[in-house]
């Protein structure tokens, strides 16, 4: 089944071709662990999901382009039909003259209704070309106004014209120290609306990011496109297809459904992180070697501590002892803070994939207690590598890794709008005061209702 992506703003425009680069190298990459007829059949799902195959012509992504400023969509198209190995398909972008102005309302407001019959019928193109659609990925930022506001639309639009179809909001968040200076009332907005409209956000922090390239990657002088390449690293991991059940006989067939399944047990908790180990520089990799038990008890580690990166995981941090209460547990503001978790989706790439333990994560203290640990964890496994790496592995955790991220927000924005700071940027498109003061109430649920857990 195929998946549509939608690239929204600047940040998601070149997220988004970073991701289909990234998929699209892994897919020609020589893999000698695994079988010739085991590479044909992961490239051929593969193709099916990302790419729509033209006579003669090398494959275009099913991907939609939209941005209200026309620079960074011709700047993508260029760079994709460059690579000689994938384009995007010409007559499926959408751009103005003007962009939002890093205002969430203009593009939720006046962009997203102005538009919405010219981009939805770019949807319906892209659909139709699917023999069968999984779903949609939008790619968009928090931070300004089109990847947002626009975003937001464009995402509640999708919900109105494809109930059936699968949703997942890829979400970039912002710099904590600030790249605008309305960024965490966009964020609040965001946050809130898609909360309602979508099956799941999958978040990626750009601070989280950053310290990847700067300590793992050791990049010195660190771009928005080695921050991209990153966060499409870990996106690949995780979409590029695997076997969903032990014994399985083909790959999942239907990619985002699986992923929901398996990490969304409950409307209330729809918020995914993701962390993919090893992430190096080439130089450090080829002194390297992997093992299946370092990796998972690495990455366990990870979860539990609520670690962003494999370097300065606190080990000291445990699973709360069977029987606690949620009021015994560790209050969510203490800095050693065990990480419970709703649900978790561990994906192994490569070599000896089989002889990998997974034990450790059906630990029942892992889990919230209101699930049985079992159906708390899924389990994805495939032979072929991933892109450099002979053994990989990534984790998507529903879990309360964003509580302290959300409640900065939460907090920094009503200081703001306490003193009614910029308000009148906002009601002057329509968003009035009582709308922001449902969005607090909305992300304030999120936050209780992840604290409880």
């Amino acid at each position: 089944m195929s998946i549509i992506t939608i690239q929204l703003g600047q940040c998601g425009n070149q997220v988004g071709r970073e991701v289909f680069d990234a998929l699209c190298t892994d897919l020609h990459s020589t893999h000698e662990l695994c079988s010739k007829k085991e590479n044909q059949s992961f490239q051929a799902a593969c193709k099916e999901r990302f790419f729509s195959e033209e006579k003669s012509e090398v494959p275009a992504a099913r991907a939609i382009l939209v941005d209200m400023e026309p620079k960074v969509i011709g700047q993508t198209l260029l760079r994709a039909s460059k690579s000689g190995h994938w384009k995007y398909d010409h007559r499926s972008h959408f751009s103005q003259k003007q962009g939002s102005g890093n205002n969430w309302a203009s593009g939720y407001c006046v962009h997203g209704p102005k538009h919405k019959e010219v981009i939805m019928n770019l949807v319906q193109k892209e659909a139709e070309k699917c023999d069968r659609l999984s779903g949609f990925l939008t790619v968009m930022s928090m931070a300004g106004g089109t990847g947002s506001g626009l975003g937001t639309f464009v995402t509640e639009s999708l919900q109105d014209a494809y109930p059936t179809a699968f949703l997942l909001n890829h979400v970039i968040w912002p710099y904590g120290t600030g790249e605008v200076i309305v960024q965490n009332y966009n964020s609040l907005l965001t946050l809130s609306h898609l909360y309602q409209s979508s099956d799941a956000l999958l978040v990626h922090e750009n601070d989280a990011v950053h310290k990847i390239c700067a300590q793992l990657m050791k990049i010195k002088q660190i771009s928005f496109r080695d921050v991209n390449q990153v966060i499409a690293h870990q996106l690949g991991s995780i979409l590029q297809p695997a076997y969903s059940s032990e014994g399985a006989a083909q790959y999942s067939q239907s990619p985002l459904g699986d992923l929901m399944e398996a990490v969304v047990p409950h409307p209330e908790f729809k918020m995914l992180g993701l962390r993919n180990i090893p992430q190096m520089s080439e130089t450090s990799l080829a002194y390297s070697t992997f093992a299946w038990p370092g990796l998972l008890k690495q990455l366990r580690q990870m979860l539990i501590a609520n670690a962003r990166i494999e370097e300065g995981i606190d080990w000291q941090v445990r699973p709360p002892l069977p029987g606690l209460s949620p009021s015994q547990k560790p209050s969510p503001n203490k800095a050693v803070n065990f990480n419970t978790s709703v649900a978790n989706l561990v994906v192994l790439r490569g070599k000896e994939v089989q002889t990998a333990d997974l034990g450790g994560f059906r630990d029942p203290a892992l889990y919230t207690s209101w699930l049985n640990a079992p159906d708390a964890l899924d389990v994805w496994k495939t032979p072929r590598a991933f892109n450099k790496y002979e053994k990989s592995v990534s984790l998507v955790s529903n879990s309360q890794f964003l509580l302290k991220p959300i409640d900065n927000i939460v907090g920094k924005a009503w200081k703001m709008f306490a003193s009614k700071a910029y308000v009148h940027q906002y009601t002057k498109f329509g968003i009035e005061e009582e709308d922001f003061l449902d969005c607090f109430t909305a992300l304030e649920q999120v936050v209780a209702s992840y604290t409880s857990l």
